[in-house]
């Protein structure tokens, strides 16, 4: 009598809720741990386990059916013909289909498995990676814009050979290891059977191609190391986090390919006093009680410079002045954000003798019952 096999959820590691990218992340982990491949962690009964668990789950009408009847509903005789037959997956391709991430995965790690990746490669010029850098600028430079000179230092392409490394770009001989294809193919032998992998060429990189006479000016490197300073130009408004891209100073490419790009990560120092939101400009300034009862004009610090603002008699602690257009410029339009003026009243807490004189005369001059708290205790008592 056969033995039962285990339920497909237990199989993954997962839960019955498990959602489509749980369940292939899962298997992932799983096919990369026990495929035969693996020489030290290599199972081909437990790889290929997950792997009919995971052809029945990861297919939504067979993961219904699979919920609703079990492994009853797949199986079925073989009659020792395919190794699949019977498990739900017959038919089963290593080369296609939700598997391509995957082998790419697994290609890398164990020089790969089942159909060709041919299609994923190219042996003509590949573009470079694209870097990162990060320079810091204050407040006030964000919000006018500015140029800096920054050091950078990158591989730039041999103007002689092209970044091929041949002498006049073009002496080159065909690679006898891959017949120029810039691939190779291996077999191994596994509980499966013979299974064909397919990976770069060590010895031409995947360019199909040898260097059969060395560039004299860059001595078959293909590239010369550049140091140089290079002027960017920060434009107002810009927001902290916000990259500037440098076309063509990042990482080197390969067969001849162009360089990557730069990308200037901007971060940008907080103002003592300004704060920014979007592209509005928020500050708090402190107003003497007296000039918040009695109104009174000041002179307000913006991002520009300083304009006049006018308080009005009565002003309450936390009021809030808006100054149109005096906020921060739109990085990409015309327009402009708006400055708000956040008002801190302060009591003193000392007070010369003329003062509490006035203000003596001041309560005195209030109506016994008219004061603010007589007003609020009389509310109470209602």
């Amino acid at each position: 009598m056969a033995a039962s096999k285990r339920d497909y959820y237990e199989v993954l590691g997962v839960n019955k809720t498990a959602s489509q990218d749980e369940i292939k992340s899962a298997y992932r982990k799983l096919a990369k741990k026990y495929h035969p491949d693996n020489k030290e962690t290599g199972n081909a009964e437990k790889f290929k386990e997950a792997t009919e668990a995971y052809s029945v789950l990861s297919d939504e009408s067979k993961r219904k059916t699979y919920d609703q009847f079990g492994q009853a509903a797949f199986d079925q005789a073989s009659g020792g013909q395919n190794p699949f037959a019977g498990s739900g997956f017959e038919g089963f391709n290593f080369g296609g289909g939700d598997f391509d991430d995957l082998n790419d995965i697994l290609s890398r790690m164990f020089g790969g498995f089942g159909g060709s990746s041919s299609r994923r490669s190219s042996a003509g010029p590949i573009r470079g990676e694209d870097t990162l850098m990060r320079i810091r600028i204050n407040f006030m430079d964000a919000v006018n814009g500015k140029k800096v000179t920054i050091p950078v230092s990158y591989d730039e392409k041999c103007k002689d050979c092209n970044g091929t490394g041949a002498k006049n770009g073009s002496e080159f001989d065909k690679c006898p290891h891959c017949n120029g294809r810039g691939r190779v193919i291996r077999q191994t032998q596994t509980f499966f059977g013979t299974m064909q992998s397919e990976s770069v060429c060590p010895y031409c990189g995947g360019s199909g191609k040898l260097i059969k006479t060395k560039c004299p000016t860059c001595g078959g490197k293909g590239y010369s190391r550049v140091k140089k300073d290079i002027e960017i130009n920060i434009p107002a408004g810009i927001q902290s986090g916000q990259q500037i891209r440098v076309a063509g100073k990042g990482g080197r490419g390969v067969n001849g390919g162009d360089n990557g790009d730069l990308y200037i990560e901007v971060i940008v120092t907080e103002h003592n006093y300004f704060k920014r939101d979007g592209n509005n400009v928020h500050i708090t300034i402190p107003l003497d009680f007296i000039d918040a009862a009695l109104g009174t004009t000041i002179t307000i610090p913006t991002v520009y410079g300083e304009v006049d603002l006018k308080i009005p008699s009565g002003t309450q602690p936390d009021s809030v002045f808006r100054l149109k257009d005096k906020g921060i410029k739109e990085l990409r339009g015309n327009g402009y954000g708006d400055e708000y003026v956040h008002v801190e009243v302060k009591i003193p807490t000392y007070l010369n003798k003329d003062q509490k004189k006035a203000l003596e005369e001041y309560k005195n001059a209030t109506s016994k019952g008219d004061s603010f708290f007589d007003k609020f205790m009389k509310n109470f008592k209602k």
